[in-house]
């Protein structure tokens, strides 16, 4: 309409695109049509990713694999493009596969527990940093939390955690949910979870199911991720650690006192109050906590003695030549034959020690089946002297007397 006013005007071609900023070319394209200006369609350009983008979705689906390695697949399938175009591809759809709708649901009285852990840093009085982590356990109908500060991750801490845990709550839970944390599942088999096999023992033992969340989906578990950010703000937050004993007994009267009696912001009910209800729904604890000794087997040398951890340990010598069940936890090896209990030992902090009973050796030497069986009668002349104590064979005493006797009167050579 401007171009069509200042043409009227008088005005030049020139001027028109001078005064308005654009090209001359376009003025006399709008005074020679005499139309307005309007959008075509054009026909969009097919891209050159197209033929693979049910495999990129596939891919994502899977897991939350980068544009990189989604880009080095496809390669292999015949892709020629460049890893940018795949790049922008894979951004997009991983925006697309994020915008889900769940549907929020509450957990029935004793169907469920989710349990993570937590780090947090502590500042040392020489300026340095260190960590201690934090394991976490809520009950999803009532939110009941326990929480216990350890130093390490280990799978035996993780179970030790757990039984103190049921202890807490009164009760254990028909299934508990965990992320693939390498403590519950060291990998995938066909698309499920291969669980750890000593894991597997522990929740049969105390008759709960164990299940994983899908990899980087932290709102699964969201009953036991938001209380984790309450523990940092309301707990930790100003805290002055000392030790763990220290925090685990400040952590207890916490939870007693504060975060287990509150209204809680969900079900606005208290916490406390709630869990009441839901403990006669929880499963009974076992007569007998799990052991959760770290468990390894050892064959018995001749010398009565098994290696572990660099050092000798000696064993009662019946179970010679046989593999023996050590269990060490909290630095004691317990040693033993089936169900039997050989020896306790305190580890030793070096190496290349031998550590025993000398009764077990005592034992030996008092073992005439064993002695025999060594050094019979039937042993042969080399073997005659651990008989007697001696390498020497014993001979006859004579006079020398009688040995010039027999000689005649010769004479001996010196």
């Amino acid at each position: 309409m401007d171009i069509i006013s200042l043409s009227r005007q008088g005005h030049s071609i020139r001027h028109i695109a001078r005064k308005l900023g654009i090209h001359r070319k376009t003025v006399k394209k709008y005074l020679t049509e005499g139309s307005m200006p309007s959008y075509r369609n054009q026909k969009k350009r097919s891209s050159i990713l197209e033929p693979y983008y049910q495999i990129i979705e596939d891919y994502l689906k899977e897991d939350n694999y980068q544009g990189s390695w989604i880009f080095e697949r496809i390669k292999n399938f015949g892709y020629q493009g460049s890893y940018d175009t795949v790049k922008i591809c894979v951004r997009e759809k991983k925006k697309q596969l994020s915008r889900l709708a769940y549907i929020r649901f509450e957990t029935e009285p004793g169907l469920q527990a989710q349990v993570d852990w937590a780090d947090f840093k502590i500042l040392e009085s020489d300026g340095s940093q260190s960590t201690c982590y934090a394991f976490v356990m809520v009950l999803g109908y009532s939110r009941a939390l326990y929480v216990e500060f350890v130093d390490n991750c280990t799978l035996q801490t993780f179970m030790d955690c757990h039984i103190n845990a049921f202890q807490y709550l009164q009760g254990v839970p028909a299934e508990i949910l965990y992320d693939n944390m390498k403590n519950v599942v060291i990998g995938k088999v066909a698309g499920k979870s291969k669980f750890n096999v000593e894991f597997v023992y522990f929740a049969h033992h105390y008759g709960f199911q164990p299940k994983t969340c899908p990899p980087y989906s932290a709102w699964v578990k969201g009953k036991v991720e938001r209380p984790i950010n309450y523990i940092r703000e309301r707990f930790w937050r100003g805290y002055s650690f000392i030790d763990l004993a220290k925090v685990n007994h400040d952590i207890s009267f916490w939870l007693n006192n504060t975060a287990n009696i509150r209204m809680h912001g969900t079900h606005r009910q208290i916490v406390k109050e709630r869990w009441q209800k839901e403990i006669p729904h929880l499963g009974k604890l076992p007569p007998r906590d799990y052991d959760t000794s770290l468990k390894t087997f050892r064959k018995v040398c001749k010398d009565c003695q098994i290696s572990y951890n660099g050092n000798r340990y000696i064993v009662p010598h019946q179970v010679v030549g046989k593999k023996v069940l050590l269990k060490i936890k909290d630095g004691t090896i317990r040693i033993y034959d089936d169900q039997n209990l050989l020896a306790t030992y305190k580890e030793d902090s070096g190496k290349g020690n031998t550590v025993g009973h000398p009764r077990f050796y005592e034992d030996l030497k008092h073992d005439q089946e064993q002695w025999r069986r060594k050094y019979g009668n039937r042993k042969g002349k080399a073997t005659r002297g651990l008989i007697d104590s001696s390498l020497f064979i014993d001979v006859l005493t004579r006079p020398l007397s009688e040995y010039d006797a027999m000689a005649g009167g010769a004479l001996w050579n010196n």
